[in-house]
């Protein structure tokens, strides 16, 4: 149970939730597969695979969001519904016109739904209830609204917010980049991407590169900033940081995965717990610290609510923010 991508949000303190009752709201929504005339179907799921939906382990939680797509590409049902518009034309005598070409096009859905593959998928959430992080195992934030979207509908008050920071990462990065120094406890690695703010909105990336040269000062000065940078924590885990203040590629290193060989690895339950209690105990420690390497937490009053994930990167920065690059999925 090693977490890959983390979209990090906040609850407030006194949020009025035990896992006894987010057991029992969970329970209300849960996975069902997709019916014949569904194209997707989603629910909770137990992580461990047993009957339990909130799974606590040291007083942190974990959830399982489950999704079946059923895959019927557009591109099939157009195909069968041209060749039979095709066949009506020739026995009819002219042409569907566009309404009857829809309606068929619906009826051939309809027919093909039920004997579509389907796939199925996880998300996970961590929720420390304790010091009031949810993360999201996603790989973007469009993805993780997924996950609080369901728990929204789900539960009777979910009270999240983004986290905000006194600093935008770009900046901060910017500033790393530039004195060559990472903040305590961190240290740069040799993933880094940046890109300008001018119109041209020129990018370069550097991957398994020293970072400490002219050249990253040059582009710097040139008015391009980081837009994601390879960093190493207490040389216990290693992650990208992007400007949306996401981590991502994160990946926990030899000194912390041996701690799991104590568990009985022929005991599936008690490994994922091993597991599971080790990637929190050291997310805990990383996530307070990437907080005050980035200026601290905002005010709660400039907090504004996680439904409001597409202005994070203009909410966020204190200098201009370049557009995404144009890429179906950047390297790191």
């Amino acid at each position: 149970m090693w977490f890959k991508n983390l979209q990090i949000y906040r609850l407030p303190a006194n949020w009025d939730m035990t896992a006894e009752r987010l057991e029992e709201q969970l329970a209300k929504k849960p996975f069902h597969p997709c019916g014949s005339q569904d194209l997707e179907s989603r629910g909770w799921l137990s992580p461990l695979g047993n009957e339990v939906l909130v799974h606590a382990v040291g007083g942190q939680w974990l959830v399982c969001l489950g999704f079946e797509h059923r895959l019927l590409p557009s591109a099939v049902v157009k195909q069968e519904a041209d060749e039979r518009a095709e066949e009506l034309a020739e026995q009819q005598g002219y042409k569907l016109g566009r309404k009857q070409l829809k309606e068929l096009r619906e009826q051939v859905t309809q027919e093909l739904l039920p004997r579509a593959f389907t796939r199925r998928r996880r998300m996970f959430a961590w929720i420390d209830p304790v010091n009031g992080w949810l993360v999201v195992d996603a790989a973007s934030q469009s993805k993780a609204e997924d996950m609080l979207e369901q728990l929204r509908h789900t539960l009777d008050s979910f009270p999240l917010t983004l986290l905000r920071t006194e600093r935008s990462p770009m900046s901060a990065m910017a500033d790393w980049l530039a004195g060559g120094e990472a903040p305590d406890g961190f240290t740069i690695d040799q993933d880094c991407e940046l890109r300008s703010v001018a119109e041209d909105k020129a990018a370069v990336r550097y991957a398994r590169h020293p970072l400490e040269g002219d050249d990253i000062k040059g582009h710097l000065e040139a008015g391009k900033l980081p837009t994601r940078l390879a960093l190493t924590f207490d040389d216990r885990i290693s992650f990208v940081l992007t400007e949306k203040l996401e981590i991502k590629r994160l990946d926990f290193l030899d000194v912390v995965r041996d701690q799991v060989g104590e568990a009985d690895k022929d005991d599936a339950e008690a490994l994922f717990n091993a597991e599971f209690a080790l990637m929190t105990g050291e997310l805990a420690h990383l996530l307070p610290a990437v907080v005050v390497a980035l200026g601290d937490e905002l005010s709660a009053d400039a907090v504004v609510p996680a439904g409001v994930t597409a202005e994070l990167p203009r909410l966020q920065a204190d200098k201009p923010v370049a557009q995404p690059i144009a890429a179906d999925d950047p390297p790191f």
